[in-house]
């Protein structure tokens, strides 16, 4: 199996060199970038499975690459941010990053959240799932063996790993009321630190992409003090 290309966008070369060489040791193939005009010319001629990136870059700053990465692609961002910067932080989940992890860090700690986003973004499912083709609610059709998500008019809507994961434990849970917490065990995962306001973020996302009114959701309804409920029937096909 081909080791996986995470690349550092990190201008405190320190850091960087720590991580890369960590990263290496657990043979994982390292590039490391000191601003964006450095990681754009990695992007350009190789491929990348996972970007780490930091917020505070000169130059262009993190949350601006992280929407500019974003618009065009799916890629796996994780965002380092200083541990007071909850702002940019939530600011970074609400832009497509898929996690975070608060300076200074161990790169252990790093190791099992990259490991982690990247079991996300894999197209190996569940036993479960392998039985089901795909999920059609409300004029939205799910395809779990690409993992693509199409509306009514046969157009894909494009998702992120976490946002993809979500859809489908709502999908396989329709009509059900799921707490914060079993949305976390049951997706993101207790062991790389996920909180609540992550799950919070993560839903806001999808009901940009997918509700006609997101502010009067008809699909990921509030249930108060007790979690979301995904309200359309689910046909397997």
């Amino acid at each position: 199996m081909q080791a996986p290309h995470i690349l550092i966008v990190e201008d405190d070369t320190e850091i960087s060199a720590l991580v890369a060489r960590y990263l290496r040791g657990n043979k994982i193939r390292v590039s490391v970038a000191a601003d964006a005009r450095e990681m754009d010319t990695v992007l350009d001629e190789e491929q990348v499975d996972l970007m780490v990136l930091d917020l505070m870059l000169p130059g262009e700053d993190g949350l601006s690459i992280c929407r500019r990465v974003r618009s065009s692609s799916q890629m796996p961002i994780i965002i380092l941010t200083a541990q007071s910067d909850e702002v940019d932080r939530i600011i970074g989940l609400e832009l497509g990053a898929d996690d975070y992890i608060g300076k200074p860090f161990n790169p252990r700690e790093l190791l099992a959240r990259i490991r982690a986003v990247l079991r996300r973004h894999t197209d190996v499912e569940q036993p479960t799932r392998r039985a089901q083709k795909a999920y059609e609610f409300n004029g939205w059709h799910l395809d779990l063996s690409l993992r693509r998500l199409f509306n009514n008019k046969g157009e894909r809507v494009a998702l992120t790993g976490a946002e993809m994961d979500l859809l489908i434990v709502f999908c396989e849970r329709p009509g059900r009321v799921l707490s914060r917490e079993q949305i976390i065990d049951l997706t993101l995962g207790r062991d790389v630190g996920s909180s609540e306001r992550s799950v919070d973020i993560l839903i806001s996302r999808l009901r940009r992409k997918m509700e006609v009114n997101p502010r009067d959701p008809i699909l990921f309804q509030t249930v108060r003090s007790s979690g979301y409920l995904f309200a359309p029937e689910v046909r397997n096909t």
